[in-house]
């Protein structure tokens, strides 16, 4: 069960808004353009294979792990403001 606390002190406003979790209505994308990349879901992308990521690794030793994967879904959530959305990249 949640709870609600009253804060003390300056609390940035979007953190406070992040806190809220995001709202309840989504929404899904077959594509997406983001700084000159355009990326495709593969039901979208059924005849050009262009569906494909590549998510590079990093841990805290000398391994370094790539993850490779096709695009399933893209969903954008929203923060309660128009200036607090994220898109997520549901990939297998």
């Amino acid at each position: 069960m949640f709870q609600v606390y009253k804060l003390k002190g300056n609390v940035s406003v979007t953190l406070f808004i992040l806190s809220l979790g995001p709202e309840r209505k989504v929404k899904c994308y077959n594509g997406y353009f983001a700084d000159g990349y355009v990326f495709h879901t593969e039901e979208y992308e059924l005849s050009t294979h262009n569906n494909r990521v590549c998510v590079k690794g990093s841990t805290s030793n000398e391994f370094r792990i790539d993850y490779y994967g096709k695009l399933k879904e893209i969903i954008e959530l929203q923060y309660h403001s128009e200036h607090n959305i994220i898109f997520l990249f549901k990939c297998y």
